[in-house]
């Protein structure tokens, strides 16, 4: 299977990401990718949680996600929206950080709701509470698909890797990790916590990333890492986009990830221990 990661600059206005992934996709589709990727808060990436309520709708709802269904059938690709901030019926009037798999036929076959909250202080002048906008997610997911089984996290969940030791051990052998990282901790740390989850669950690790400064109508903009990474089971970056919009790809050979496993099998060497 041919995977294709997008690498794009969300606005907050979701009508013109929407025009941008569509084009996007056309170019992964004639590049020969049967699983297309999009990074984190691909539909609307924003500050104001006013403007959010404005422009974000309820799943049944949300336009971006109908026209990427339609998009998935029309090409007959598996297409993994990284996420999308949706509406729910929570009272706080919270937010989820929702990703969303689509098979070839345009039907959902599974979803993920963000578990880790981005709160974090990076610098006086750069400072994050998700959980203000956004609320946790509760269930870890493994979607099973023709190609592989595939691990859903987002972002942030990438520090936590007992997260990834879990998918991997019910099965997964491809993790996504799409994100719109910051750009002082991507510089920092991006790329080593992917090589080590990739290492520790012998999986390889698709991140398609946000990237760039992201125009805001409402509120202050921000800017993202970029760098949409593919790593090989073995720990090997296979891909990096570097900080350019656009299209990278990775030929996923479930074969490696059975080798990884063979040389090092640690997924079966847990210890019960005691203390501290």
């Amino acid at each position: 299977m041919r995977a294709a990661l997008l690498q794009i600059t969300s606005t907050d206005q979701p009508s013109e990401n929407l025009r941008i992934v569509t084009r996007m996709i056309e170019e992964a589709v004639a590049g020969g990718a049967g699983f297309v990727l999009t990074p984190e808060v691909t539909n609307c990436l924003s500050s104001s949680r006013k403007h959010q309520h404005a422009v974000l709708h309820h799943e049944d709802e949300d336009p971006t996600l109908a026209a990427l269904r339609e998009e998935a059938a029309r090409h007959g690709i598996w297409l993994l929206i990284g996420s999308l901030g949706v509406k729910t019926h929570d009272e706080d009037e919270r937010f989820a950080n929702r990703q969303i798999l689509i098979d070839p036929q345009g039907e959902i076959v599974a979803r993920y709701d963000k578990i880790h909250m981005f709160d974090v202080d990076v610098t006086p002048e750069e400072t994050y509470r998700e959980s203000d906008g956004y609320r946790p997610g509760t269930r870890a997911v493994v979607a099973d698909t023709p190609f592989a089984k595939i691990g859903m996290t987002i972002c942030y969940d990438v520090r936590f890797p007992y997260l990834h030791r879990r998918l991997a051990k019910a099965g997964a052998q491809v993790l996504v990790a799409p994100a719109a990282f910051s750009h002082v901790t991507g510089a920092a740390h991006w790329h080593a916590l992917l090589q080590a989850r990739a290492i520790e669950t012998g999986c390889y690790v698709l991140a398609p990333a946000q990237t760039g400064v992201h125009p805001a109508s409402v509120g202050k903009s921000r800017q993202t890492y970029g760098h949409s990474l593919v790593v090989a089971p073995w720990g090997e970056i296979l891909s990096d986009a570097g900080t350019d919009v656009g299209v990278s790809y990775v030929d996923l050979d479930l074969e490696k990830v059975s080798q990884a496993r063979r040389q090092v099998p640690s997924l079966s060497h847990d210890r019960e221990f005691d203390g501290p």
